[in-house]
């Protein structure tokens, strides 16, 4: 095929196969046979390799560069990586190393094809699909797997879950952000995942799902597994985008957790529905406002120029979704699903494989996250994360010279800068409310740490300690190995 020679069959049964250079008078030709009657595998008898036919019989588009021949031969280009050559690096890839020139369907067919050969194809991934949540879970205690099918026996969702992910949670704040992404490969599908956020800042990969759409019946399987590995509390809150379906499910399976809105997707809809963008700032300083006194100022600037966007907020939305003083429940400073969002963009490369595929894919990426940031904990020096700790040190500097005055054994009145407040270290609050919702220490909370000689960190809220941190990845994900094994 490199030489772009075309050959034909002579003779082909399930014991010979003899093929010849079209060129009758050419002297090429290669004879194979079994190697013992009952087996499988056929050894070359004769080969003669030498063309003596014209030139002018050469064809770079021959009918025996199919697109089997071209996906078998560029497959190993896809494994170990998630994406691997697109159509034209496949059309590139056959006329540098196989010397034809194929079409670009030709070359999609192949990049097929060698998908299959390295992933499985979508039918295989059904098949395995129970052996392989059975090995997941023998290799890593604690996972939850579960298989749902339709009355015809036929799959309808799946649910994984983590044991290391699920009882890392408990060191984690227990705010959990839930989105879905479509899936493209043949059957479709969408994707579903429940993260947390450790106290590094980073996404903390809870349970994963695959369902038909994103509708109320599917929803609500999802999360009523979700719920049988997280609980359901007062502590807990929930957070996503405003879509009818997620809204009823979480209200049908969460009698205690609290519901949020993105308020990233609450942004985009007041640009869609209203048409307007320069209000934004306003908006976005009412959502991240602590008291509720700020935030009625910034509700004043959006009524005064948008009063149906005002309207919009506090009757359709509501307050209490979507800003973080009125919200009530306990959502710390997260105040959008960014941490779905990241999730769904790194699976961008493999939302068309197979199930099982896909899921390894994840588990991979999961493993190599636990380790990474393993190491990164078990290096760390200072009490807190290094996100919470580069946020801490500063007002370290702020809380310099504001003036504390003791009201009581636990209250302190601490004057200056822009704004004063009183703490309570016992039971860490502060007039600015920054304490209470963040629970790290504000400035002012410093200063009458300080001035009692309490020590600052012991104020923190553990779930922002290098020894929660440390806990949350201490434990590994192992691999389910080859299909054999």
């Amino acid at each position: 095929m490199k030489g772009n020679f075309e050959f034909r069959t002579r003779k082909s049964n399930r014991s010979l196969w003899v093929i010849e250079c079209i060129d009758p008078n050419c002297s090429w030709r290669l004879r194979a046979s079994k190697i013992v009657p009952e087996s499988t595998k056929f050894v070359i008898r004769k080969y003669v390799g030498v063309h003596c036919c014209l030139l002018l019989n050469r064809n770079a588009n021959h009918h025996q560069e199919t697109y089997v021949v071209i996906g078998e031969q560029v497959a190993p280009q896809y494994v170990g990586v998630e994406k691997g050559p697109g159509p034209k690096g496949v059309q590139t890839f056959a006329h540098t190393k196989l010397g034809a020139q194929i079409s670009y369907y030709k070359a999609w067919r192949g990049r097929k094809h060698a998908h299959t050969l390295i992933r499985g194809s979508p039918e295989q991934s059904f098949h395995i699909l129970p052996s392989y949540f059975h090995m997941l879970e023998k290799l890593n205690p604690g996972t939850v797997t579960r298989i749902e099918v339709d009355g015809e026996s036929k799959f309808k969702y799946l649910f994984l879950a983590f044991g290391v992910a699920i009882r890392g949670f408990r060191y984690m704040r227990k705010v959990v952000g839930i989105d879905g992404t479509f899936l493209k490969g043949q059957y479709r599908g969408v994707l579903l995942v429940a993260t947390a956020q450790d106290g590094n800042g980073q996404c903390y990969p809870l349970a994963w799902g695959i369902v038909d759409s994103e509708n109320e019946d599917a929803w609500t399987w999802f999360l009523t597994q979700l719920k049988e590995v997280i609980g359901d509390t007062d502590e807990l809150a929930l957070i996503s985008d405003r879509a009818p379906s997620i809204k009823k499910a979480i209200s049908t399976v969460f009698e205690k957790a609290h519901h949020g809105a993105c308020a990233w997707h609450v942004a985009q809809n007041i640009k869609n529905k209203f048409k307007c963008t320069d209000i934004m700032g306003s908006y976005w300083s009412a959502v991240n406002a602590y008291r509720c006194e700020d935030f009625a100022g910034y509700m004043t600037e959006i009524s005064h120029r948008y009063l149906r966007v005002a309207e919009y907020l506090e009757n359709e939305v509501g307050f209490e979704k979507w800003s973080r003083c009125h919200y009530p429940g306990l959502r710390y400073n997260i105040m959008t699903t960014n941490m779905v969002e990241s999730l769904n963009s790194m699976l961008v490369n493999a939302r068309d494989f197979p199930y099982v595929a896909l899921l390894d894919i994840i588990r991979e990426k999961m493993s190599k996250w636990w380790n990474d940031r393993r190491i990164i904990a078990m290096a760390i020096t200072a009490p807190l994360t290094p996100s919470r700790e580069s946020e801490f040190r500063p007002r370290f500097a702020q809380s310099n010279g504001r003036h504390t005055l003791q009201l009581n054994p636990v209250t302190y009145h601490v004057k200056g800068g822009e704004l004063e407040g009183v703490v309570d270290i016992f039971n860490k609050t502060c007039t600015c409310k920054e304490f209470d919702i963040d629970k790290l220490p504000c400035v002012h909370a410093i200063a009458a740490a300080h001035h009692a000689q309490v020590s600052v960190y012991s104020l923190v809220s553990p779930y922002y300690t290098k020894e929660y941190y440390v806990l949350a990845y201490g434990e590994t994900i192992y691999p389910v190995g080859s299909q054999s094994q």
